[in-house]
């Protein structure tokens, strides 16, 4: 009876599995350096042009999160 061994196919499996974890590594940090980004923005504008843009300071986080992950 004779064996066969698959690592030519394990090793592209894993291949592929790492560069589809480092893919959605650099997708997850560019995503969230964007709501950083967003963050600053919102934080820096005055009271009053939060208020005109119907926001309050409370829901800045709530906003930018989703600006940036709907």
């Amino acid at each position: 009876m004779a064996y066969a061994i698959a690592t030519p196919t394990l090793s592209v499996s894993l291949l592929e599995r790492a560069s589809t974890f480092i893919a959605n590594r650099r997708e997850a940090y560019a995503q969230h350096r964007l709501y950083a980004k967003t963050m600053n923005e919102l934080q820096s504008l005055s009271n009053r042009e939060l208020a005109d843009l119907g926001l309050g300071r409370g829901s800045l986080h709530d906003t930018a999160y989703a600006a940036v992950y709907n």
